[in-house]
Order: C-alpha cells, then structure tokens, then sequence
C-alpha cells in the first residue's frame, strides 16, 4: 500500500485523496485488530506466490474493472467510505466478488454500521484468505512497535476485498464495496 498512501497534517490519504479505511476507523472509535499504522502492502494479488484459479494480466483486470474497482481489487486500495452503495444496502441477497463472481458473504450476516463500508461478521466457509497488511516484505518477524492488520481477500482470484477489524467489541469483516456484486433475493 506504500505506493498509494500519502501522508498530510490529517494523517495518511489514499491514491484517490481520501482517508485510509484506518484514518475513518479510527476517529469513529473502531479498533484495527491489532490497532493499525503500517502502511505496507505484504500481497499484491498474483505477486504472492499463491496460485489462484482466475488468473487474468493486468490489461485484462483493467478492462473488466473501473479504475476505482481495479485501485481496490488489485492494488489495496481503499475506497472513500460512503462512496458505495452497498454500504447501506438492506435487501436480502448475496454478495460476491466483483473479479470472479464466487460467492463470499450473505446479507443475513451483514451487520449495519454508519461507518460507510461493508462489514460482515463472517464468510462464506473456503471463500476469502486472509493475510497481513504491513508485514515485513521477507515475511520476518513484525518488529516491535510496528502494527499491522488482517487483510481479507478472494480466495479464487486474490483481489483485495478489505480488512478483518473490531468494531464495537465486534470481530467484522469491513469489505469495500466495490470489491463486490450484490444479488438481491428473488421474493
């Protein structure tokens, strides 16, 4: 992510000029699990060693996504909060990656929060890897006083989709919208 944070007087700012997710998380009261002020990247999807089912060149990525979705999905980024409309989404419904389509989270698992993104208690079981946002780049020991967060992604095409953080005394997965395609329940 040291690519696309810049730092001011307010605090870090992302490659689109707004808060981190850590900057609004933090003045609403959220705690990062650990508390967040690393600003490395430890994956970059398909420069991880992983190998993921969907693999596309970065062309392709660009192609099938906005530019907002492929900052998100394939560079970390974090988008403005409030800026997608499923953050206050309250249909029943399904919601699934935006770069492959597999279905990662269910409506009756979303929990409601006017912080401006997606958050989740949890996912649907095998669909989303988790790893370490502002490890050391040779995945050494975190030195000390360094902190660092969850980072949650497709488990079948390795976009990024956001960050495991607590919120309330609440373990969430706080997903970017535009990380995700919603489907609403058929009635």
């Amino acid at each position: 992510m040291s690519a696309h944070i810049q730092h001011d007087q307010d605090g870090p700012r992302s490659r689109n000029g707004g808060p981190t997710r850590r900057t609004v998380l933090l003045a609403g009261g959220a705690a990062m699990v650990p508390l967040a002020n690393a600003a490395e990247a430890a994956v970059v999807p398909g420069q991880d060693g992983f190998i993921y089912e969907v693999t596309r060149s970065d062309g392709d990525w660009r192609s099938r996504l906005t530019k907002n979705e492929f900052l998100v999905l394939r560079r970390g980024d974090t988008e403005l909060p409030k800026s997608s409309p499923l953050w206050n989404e309250t249909r029943d419904g399904s919601y699934s990656c935006k770069g492959c389509a597999l279905p990662l989270y269910q409506s009756r698992w979303k929990q409601e929060l006017d912080v401006g993104y997606v958050f989740f208690h949890h996912s649907v079981p095998n669909a989303v890897l988790m790893d370490i946002d502002g490890a050391p780049a040779d995945g050494g020991p975190v030195p000390d006083g360094v902190k660092v967060m969850i980072e949650a992604h497709c488990r079948r095409c390795g976009s990024h989709l956001g960050h495991i953080v607590k919120v309330e005394g609440l373990l969430l997965h706080c997903i970017n919208g535009a990380s995700l395609d919603f489907a609403p329940q058929d009635a």
